[in-house]
């Protein structure tokens, strides 16, 4: 999912989400619960949490539900101290709260809608700390008044006075640096924002790196990002006000690395600015304008250029009233095959969802004549929390659970099914929604109730499991499909334009926005209204949480009509309109005209990989114990070098047909060899993490490169410099420094630059001209490189496993890869688009031009 990022689930059962919206989560202390039950007492250990709003316990014992008890609902909060023996042994004071509600929360560890126990209760904590009973007892007396105020302005204000003391009497500790050395620029107070949470702590900013260090220690003592790491940044909309700051390490996530909150703006230009200036040389600052070109070339995917937009508008994953917007393109959920070809499986994308349905546009257009300023044609909007919640309930229940006070929606109002969905956002009175980037991605758990949640029973008695799919959509996975080769389609390339005039364009506002009927509420539209302007604190924060819960409006990025993609038509169609094919067939054709991938047949790339089994080999010789992982051949061809994981370098004599030398450097495989240009060295990587140098005049190890922290796969030599990809996720440029030319040591090797990854780097490769690298993950990603700048120009997830080797074509055009998934993809390097795959009977591990 966009912002639920893969990570191993932990085994800490609190989450943040657990608190209300706007609650603050501010110390823990290790505690006892105490609780009696005929005359004998029993203990439960766990973490007590002090939040701005509540009191939770969360127990050691995961079979032990977690209780929360909200701080309005206190009678009485007080230290109660035992009784002493006659031997005058000191007892451990306690913390007595008596409550009238309390909510019992992951019972049985079961993420679930909460329980309530309403009534009188008393309940008893022992800190483990007990020199700090007096202490908590008084915090929470202070908040207990705080939530107790009759006015919500009130309430916040001294909340907020609570949060800034806290934040006042600590600081970032600086023991927390990476590197002694390190040279600190500016510290200041931030919120880090995540999904429906927000967390207070302190920024601080290096010469290095970018620190978040949490108030509460939670759910890290501190985060670190490396300044030479990030390859975005935007300014972002925050509650309506110009202070938050989004950082992303990578080129196409939609999902940030950190989204901080500020409680200035000018703290936060300052650390933007102080990023921006460090990464001037390394990043190129894109503006809609720009990418608007690529797309219309074809350099951008309709995709792509959508989650651009979405991040220039403000739209961020980490907040949901500003989450990004994509489109409904299908109209068609109940054929049992889908026709690209035919307008009529096509949503009109000049139109606003609200738009599409002719006799509803006319009844809200009549409420909309007689209505009062501010008049508005639709009383809710296409994107808010809550709809993105309704998507994405299967995957993040607790996000649900959080905005809708512990419960789900009612079964038949929850996300049942496709078809269902559409037709009530073309009849519901209220409902305009459109879609998120998860209906075009790869990832179907959306779609899925793989956490086997009880979401509930429908009036018919069914449960709410996995969402129904259209007919023409065997299941998850290829309704995503399906969904994605829509949107790149003839038809949505032709008219996406229209709906970028509605949603970001200059038919958002205004006269355009009356004419194609595409107005909503004033609240929704950034400048709608200044908040800091109203003066009654309650007015303020009611006003507030109302636009952030109803939703708002993209940020307008162009004020005149976008032009149209150009749009070549597509390879006459010959077979079935039904949606047997690959998504190559039906995007649109290649700019090139003499371009040679693109044209070939279905049948003729089965033709030409079936080819290769005429290969007839002309001799055969076993020389290695294990795989073979490298070949290098001397110029004249007389020797041939190779290694094995059998942790051996071996000399095969052509003319002799035997084989000569065998050298073995370390007990480890050796994953790649190389013949440098004088044909007197041979560089071989190790599973070691070295690059050893072999010298064939002496017949030994002439030096070894330590350049790595985890294996060394694969290596690349040009005009002097040498490439080394590494598991441990980089690529490094090493640059020969030595006047003799036939001199080639680790001594003369200075490094020179390094390329980050997100996973371990398995394979790389260099267009004929040097000036392009392209990299394979682990993770399926490839990767093209500029090799005079470094910046990356594409950035590619085209395997499902592991790639095993990669290749430019010989004109640079295009980019070749095999991989673990038995697939053959071909990348176009201008477009970073997959315009062919072959699916292999068995893996193939190496590419030859």
């Amino acid at each position: 999912m966009a912002f639920l990022k893969t990570k191993e689930r932990s085994k800490e059962r609190f989450s943040l989400l657990l608190l209300d919206l706007e609650e603050f989560y501010f110390e823990q202390h290790t505690a006892q619960q105490v609780t009696s039950s005929s005359s004998k007492e029993r203990k439960i250990r766990g973490s007590f949490k002090v939040c701005s709003k509540s009191v939770i316990f969360d127990p050691e014992d995961i079979a032990e539900p977690i209780l929360k008890i909200p701080l309005r609902d206190c009678k009485k909060i007080e230290v109660v101290e035992k009784k002493g023996n006659p031997f005058n042994e000191t007892k451990p004071s306690s913390i007595s709260i008596l409550c009238g509600q309390v909510y019992y929360i992951k019972e049985s560890n079961v993420i679930a809608p909460y329980r309530i126990e309403r009534g009188e209760k008393r309940l008893t904590f022992q800190l483990e700390v007990w020199s700090k009973t007096e202490d908590v007892v008084q915090t929470l007396l202070q908040l207990h008044r705080a939530s107790c105020l009759e006015k919500l302005g009130d309430q916040t204000a001294m909340i907020a006075a609570n949060l800034q003391s806290r934040l006042a009497r600590s600081s970032f500790d600086k023991n927390s640096f990476q590197s002694v050395a390190e040279k600190p620029h500016m510290e200041c107070e931030v919120e880090m924002v995540t999904p429906l949470v927000s967390n207070p702590g302190h920024v601080c900013i290096t010469d290095e790196n970018l620190y978040f260090q949490p108030l509460n220690g939670y759910p890290e003592q501190v985060i670190q990002i490396k300044l030479h790491r990030i390859r975005r940044i935007y300014k972002r909309r925050h509650g309506l006000r110009p202070l938050g700051l989004e950082v992303f390490c990578t080129e196409n996530d939609s999902c940030s690395d950190v989204y901080l909150k500020f409680y200035n703006t000018a703290d936060r230009d300052e650390i933007y600015y102080y990023i921006a200036t460090f990464l001037e040389n390394h990043v190129t600052e894109h503006t809609a304008e720009s990418y608007m070109m690529q797309w219309q070339r074809g350099h951008l995917s309709n995709y792509q250029y959508l989650l651009h937009l979405n991040n220039l508008a403000d739209r961020s994953c980490n907040d949901l009233s500003q989450y990004p917007i994509f489109p409904w393109v299908i109209a068609d959920y109940t054929s049992t095959q889908l026709d690209l070809t035919n307008a009529a499986t096509f949503r009109d994308l000049s139109k606003p969802v609200g738009a599409l349905n002719k006799d509803r546009l006319e009844r809200l257009l009549t409420r909309y004549r007689g209505m009062p300023e501010p008049c508005f044609m639709y009383g809710s909007h296409y994107s808010s929390p809550g709809y993105v919640l309704f998507y994405l309930v299967r995957v993040a229940p607790e996000h649900m659970l959080c905005l809708q006070n512990g419960r789900y929606d009612h079964a038949d109002r929850m996300f049942n099914s496709i078809a269902e969905t559409w037709k009530n956002c073309l009849e519901g009175a209220t409902d305009f929604k459109e879609l998120i980037p998860e209906f075009y991605g790869s990832d179907s758990a959306f779609l899925e109730n793989k956490l086997s949640i009880d979401l509930g029973r429908r009036q018919n008695g069914s449960s709410v499991c996995d969402v129904v799919f259209p007919p023409w959509a065997s299941d998850a996975s290829d309704f995503l499909q399906k969904n994605k080769i829509a949107l790149e389609s003839q038809y949505v390339s032709e008219h996406l334009h229209e709906w970028i005039d509605l949603v970001f364009g200059f038919k958002q506002r205004g006269s355009e926005a009356v004419a194609a009927h595409n107005v909503f509420h004033p609240l929704t539209y950034e400048g709608g209204i200044d908040c800091d302007s109203i003066e009654d604190p309650d007015q303020r924060i009611a006003m507030l949480t109302q636009i952030l819960e109803f939703g708002q409006t993209p940020k307008q990025l162009f004020t005149t009509p976008h032009p149209q993609r150009i749009t070549p038509r597509f390879h006459n169609i010959t077979r079935s309109p039904s949606i047997n094919t690959t998504l190559s067939e039906f995007s649109s054709a290649s700019p090139s005209e003499d371009s040679s991938f693109e044209d070939l047949t279905e049948e003729s790339k089965k033709l030409a990989w079936a080819n290769m089994g005429n290969l007839k080999a002309l001799s055969s010789h076993k020389i290695h114990k294990e795989v073979i992982t490298g070949i290098a051949v001397t110029r004249d061809g007389g020797s041939i070098f190779s290694t094995s994981q059998d942790s051996t370098l071996k000399m095969f004599s052509t003319e002799l047909k035997e084989f000569q030398r065998s050298m073995s450097f370390s007990n480890m495989a050796l994953s790649s060899c190389l013949m440098l240009p004088d044909d007197k060295t041979v560089l071989c990587s190790s599973w070691d993490n070295n690059v050893y140098f072999y010298s064939i005049p002496y017949g030994r190890r002439q030096d070894t490169l330590m350049g790595h922290d985890d294996a060394v796969s694969e290596m690349c030599w040009h005009d002097n410099r040498l490439y080394t990809a590494s598991w441990d996720s980089t690529v490094k440029v090493w640059q020969h420094a030595s006047d003799d030319a036939s001199s080639h040591t680790r001594s003369q090797l200075q490094l020179l630059a390094e390329y980050e990854h997100d996973a371990g780097v398995n394979t790389i490769g260099l267009n004929p001209a040097g000036t392009l690298l392209v990299t394979g993950c682990k993770d399926g990603t490839a990767t093209i490189w500029d090799t005079s700048s470094y910046g990356l120009l594409q950035q590619v997830h085209c395997h499902s496993g592991t790639i095993h080797h990669i290749a430019f074509s010989p004109d640079s055009r295009h980019v070749l890869s095999v991989a673990a998934d038995s697939c053959l993809k071909v990348i176009d390097v201008q477009t970073g688009m997959v315009i062919s795959s072959v699916k292999a009977e068995e893996e193939q591990r190496a590419l030859q031009d």
